[in-house]
């Protein structure tokens, strides 16, 4: 029992060392721009209370994950948003202590030549799930409603045939069997501007601009349009829009993933226990000793 107890204190320990890793915020961030972003959110989370919460919501996927496994249920859960909204940040996450076998993120990078002549859906079909597996869409088909229409990426016929053909698409996933979710992560202008200059200032962070993010700013309010014409037209009784409100990073996250469980009608599913078995000992057995050169050096 003493070593049962020491074992979970362990689990936890070294779980939450991989919470505060995964969580690491501004550390390398210019005093000024820190301080302004505290400033903007005087009411923060509590990071116990956070953690508590995060670890408790990752302990409910795990049961989600487990009876989708179990009874070959199909999930697929779109995440959309502005730049910088959160949308990878919640998936990360929700990945963070999961089965990647069973729960997998698709993030496409922009159409190839020849995927421009395809069927606009044709190239998001082939990762929709199977039996058992649940699919998050970092970004999605819903590329055309959004960067693709307000960087004139695609025609206003090429917008309208997308608009008409998307709820038949989706109710034709749902007739399939899948389980289709659709978040929109909505952040102020300027919580988007702040967390731009954060990156900007953050050499860990700075991959994550690109010139269509710069971009963005510039058309914020040709995006605010484009959004709400997509709300309208693509909001469908068999895969409704649900809004996250995203300024508060941590509260963002823990009000998805809780919602998300909740749209689920998940059960517990029974494991056979699991024993460890007793090591076989050869006695003619020895083990060779490998030459230095292989080994990584520890240099820690």
């Amino acid at each position: 029992m003493h070593m049962a107890s020491d074992l979970d204190l362990l689990a936890i320990d070294e779980g939450l060392d991989e919470d505060f890793e995964l969580d690491l915020e501004d550390a390398l961030l210019p005093l000024q721009i820190a301080a302004a972003y505290r400033e903007m959110h005087p009411n923060p989370l509590p990071r116990r209370v956070y953690f508590h919460e995060l670890v408790r919501l990752q302990s409910e996927l795990i049961k989600l994950q487990d009876w989708v496994s179990h009874h070959k249920e199909k999930v697929v859960v779109i995440f959309e948003g502005r730049d910088s909204a959160g949308k990878g940040g919640v998936i990360k996450r929700i990945t963070q202590r999961l089965n990647p076998r069973v729960v997998r993120t698709v993030a496409l990078p922009a159409p190839s030549d020849r995927e421009k002549t395809q069927w606009y859906f044709q190239r998001y079909v082939p990762h929709l799930p199977a039996g058992g597996e649940i699919v998050l869409f970092d970004r999605s088909w819903y590329n055309r409603a959004g960067v693709e229409r307000v960087m004139g990426f695609a025609t206003e016929d090429q917008v309208e045939q997308f608009f008409r053909d998307v709820p038949e698409f989706e109710r034709m996933l749902v007739r399939s069997g899948i389980r289709l979710v659709k978040y929109w992560f909505s952040i102020t202008d300027v919580e988007q501007q702040m967390r731009f200059l954060m990156r900007i200032h953050d050499p860990l962070k700075q991959w994550k601009l690109s010139p269509m993010d710069l971009q963005s700013r510039v058309r914020w309010e040709a995006y605010t349009k484009a959004k709400e014409d997509m709300f309208e037209r693509t909001s469908i009784p068999e895969a409704p829009w649900y809004i996250v409100p995203g300024n508060d990073k941590k509260r963002a996250r823990l009000n998805c993933i809780g919602h998300l469980l909740g749209l689920i009608p998940y059960t517990d599913v029974q494991h056979e226990t699991i024993t460890l078995p007793d090591r076989v000992f050869n006695p003619d057995y020895e083990r060779d000793v490998l030459p230095r050169e292989l080994y990584v050096p520890e240099l820690y």
